[in-house]
């Protein structure tokens, strides 16, 4: 009996001490309600989200002053390296926004169905331009992947930057002094092809057009410019033997080549391949731009336009390339898949004597 009293009082004073307790915490400083309502402002005008804005905001402000003090030593500093250095900083902007509408393109074509020949002109070259710039950076990416490779990397661009760099990662002056190379790489073939022309004339049976062939040829070398007429008065023999696009003799191929700055270090199969879809890429984009007009494109667009059809356009005006162009569309436009051939032979008939002047509009 003792031994039950005692046991009752005992959780008589616990449970009396745990009620103080309680009431301590309830109706003191540490009451869950008066910290609520400390806390509540606090989360209202500071939340998580926000505070990590802030700080990202702050970070990147930091970030550009930084970036901003670097170039200004460098430009005071190091002038020449500085200009590297916006070259390449520019170029991956450039690069990173055709990437962007790179996606763009590609997604519209696989939503909706689109083929390369039904794009826009502006979306077809974009897209041409971007896979050969690609399979141009493939070499130095993969020379770039063994540890420590990429300090080898930044030297072999700095001394080779025509033959690694894409057009996005040269200079204003780099650019203007490539093109010219390239065209003078590609103009050196000119002869050999008028030349081969001469020779498989030889193998036309039908004597009216190879008259007109011979003429055409002499024509040129002798340092006219033939009419589009002229030219599409023998497009029958480029759509077939001896001239047609899979018919030329390997040697004439790969004279062609180089026009389109394709390698002509291939096995001749091979080389009919790529000249095959080179020149129907060729004729499509000429399609989507006889769609467009040439009057839509401004001077950098028609200046591209121009070089990539075999004209140095760098050395001419503006009112020039627009001539030069529609003479060229007057041929393409009138031929068909299979006469490709003759799209490619225009190059040569085309630009080898085309006034070169420095005027520029």
């Amino acid at each position: 009996m003792a031994l039950s009293c005692s046991s009752l009082c005992s959780q008589l004073s616990l449970i009396r001490h745990c009620r103080l307790g309680k009431n301590r915490i309830t109706h003191g400083l540490y009451s869950p309600y008066v910290l609520c309502q400390f806390r509540l402002p606090l989360c209202r005008h500071y939340s998580s989200s926000e505070v990590r804005r802030g700080f990202a905001r702050y970070v990147a402000s930091k970030l550009q002053w930084a970036n901003t003090k670097y170039e200004d030593f460098l430009k005071k500093r190091f002038p020449r390296f500085f200009l590297l250095y916006h070259t390449f900083v520019e170029g991956f902007k450039l690069l990173f926004r055709d990437a962007k509408d790179i996606r763009r393109i590609k997604g519209k074509m696989w939503s909706d169905g689109v083929k390369f020949q039904d794009l826009p002109y502006r979306d077809m070259e974009k897209l041409r331009q971007f896979r050969r710039d690609l399979i141009k950076a493939i070499p130095l990416v993969i020379i770039s992947i063994p540890p420590f490779a990429n300090y080898l990397v930044f030297v072999l661009m700095y001394f080779f930057p025509r033959q690694l760099l894409i057009p996005h990662f040269w200079t204003p002056s780099q650019q203007l002094e490539f093109r010219r190379v390239y065209h003078s790489l590609r103009a050196r073939h000119h002869w050999p092809v008028l030349k081969g022309l001469e020779h498989t004339s030889q193998q036309v049976k039908n004597g009216h057009l190879q008259r007109q062939l011979k003429d055409l040829c002499a024509k040129v070398q002798s340092g006219a410019n033939p009419k589009a007429s002229e030219i599409l008065a023998i497009r029958s023999l480029f759509s077939g033997p001896p001239l047609g696009i899979r018919r030329m003799s390997v040697d004439h191929m790969r004279h062609i080549s180089p026009l389109l700055f394709l390698t002509p270090r291939l096995p001749g199969f091979l080389i009919g391949q790529r000249l095959s879809s080179h020149g129907l890429e060729l004729l499509q984009l000429d399609r989507g731009l006889s769609r467009l007009g040439v009057h839509q494109l401004n001077d950098s667009e028609l200046r591209q336009a121009c070089y990539l059809r075999g004209l140095n356009a760098d050395v001419l005006g503006v009112n020039q390339c627009r001539e030069w162009l529609s003479q060229w569309l007057q041929v393409s436009s009138s031929l068909k898949d299979s006469e490709v051939s003759l799209l490619l032979h225009s190059i040569v008939f085309l630009s080898a004597n085309y006034p070169s002047g420095p005027s520029r509009h």
